[in-house]
């Protein structure tokens, strides 16, 4: 993936969950995946982990992943702040362990 490219994709996660947090409280899964789709990113390039636990608390953070090329754009979500990074992605094709779609 050519630099240009991976930083404009980093750029669309960073504005697109920045905007979804901004809107307060704790966003759901469904709410985190509709703000990558609706910024223009795959539907089939998203992956989110669970905002909620199997007791139906909370999760403290919540992962989101584009798969761009052969890496992967990941950020994290906790306390009302966003951290994006780009990683390698997964030799399964995916870019978070345990996630599909």
């Amino acid at each position: 993936m050519k630099p240009d490219r991976e930083s404009a994709t980093k750029s669309t996660v960073e504005t697109a969950l920045n905007a979804v947090v901004r809107g307060g409280g704790r966003p759901e899964t469904a709410d985190i995946r509709a703000s990558l789709v609706n910024a223009g990113i795959p539907a089939d390039a998203v992956e989110v982990t669970a905002g909620r636990t199997p007791t139906g608390l909370a999760a403290d953070a919540v992962e989101a992943a584009v798969r761009d090329g052969s890496n992967c754009i990941v950020a994290q979500i906790r306390t009302g702040t966003v951290a994006v990074t780009v990683l390698p992605g997964l030799d399964s094709g995916g870019c978070l362990v345990g996630v599909r779609g």
